[in-house]
């Protein structure tokens, strides 16, 4: 029995140990690094809708666009989905994910990469639901899951601000949320 206890318990802690490292920020961020965030935060925000890229099981790209929460203080993305959606499946299978902002007016985009996790109690469904999305989501509780996105590296061209990345190899600037 103890055993078993053990076996049971030990990948339990990991996980869990590694839910609290997945969000942890990195805090020692360059000026350049913190203006750079500043202009990622603008685009989003004047962006609205994002573009949620997964990966299928034969590892093709596949997008849609989403309408995500804005990035709370250590760049977190929440997003709503159907349970029965393949983007569920693909990212039970493969956490890692891109979410893309385009913004035409500032000819910026902002692209974070990082992993994407469902999230399907019922505190934070509650937590995070949205007036409106009743026309989407009939059913509060099982018509409906969360996608919580946690980025590792933003990138950014944003030409209005004068963020243009390498004139060369036309490389966005880059700032390392997390290891």
């Amino acid at each position: 029995m103890n055993r078993f206890i053990i076996i049971f318990l030990i990948p339990l802690f990991l996980f869990s140990c590694n839910q609290d490292n997945i969000d942890s920020l990195k805090t020692n961020f360059t000026k350049q690094e913190k203006e750079i965030l500043k202009q990622a935060k603008e685009i989003i925000k004047s962006s609205y809708y994002g573009t949620l890229i997964t990966l299928d099981k034969k590892g093709q790209p596949k997008a849609r666009v989403m309408e995500p929460f804005a990035p709370d203080n250590k760049f977190i993305v929440w997003m709503a989905t159907n349970p029965k959606s393949r983007k569920v499946n693909q990212l039970k299978k493969n956490s890692k994910a891109t979410m893309h902002y385009f913004d035409k007016t500032q000819m910026g985009y902002v692209s974070l990469m990082g992993n994407a996790y469902i999230v399907n109690d019922d505190k934070t469904k509650k937590e995070k639901w949205k007036n409106g999305w009743e026309k989407f989501y009939p059913n509060k509780t099982d018509g409906f899951m969360l996608i919580k996105f946690v980025p590792n590296t933003l990138e950014l061209i944003n030409i209005s601000k004068g963020f243009t990345g390498d004139s060369v190899t036309w490389k966005p600037h880059q700032v390392i949320l997390r290891k």
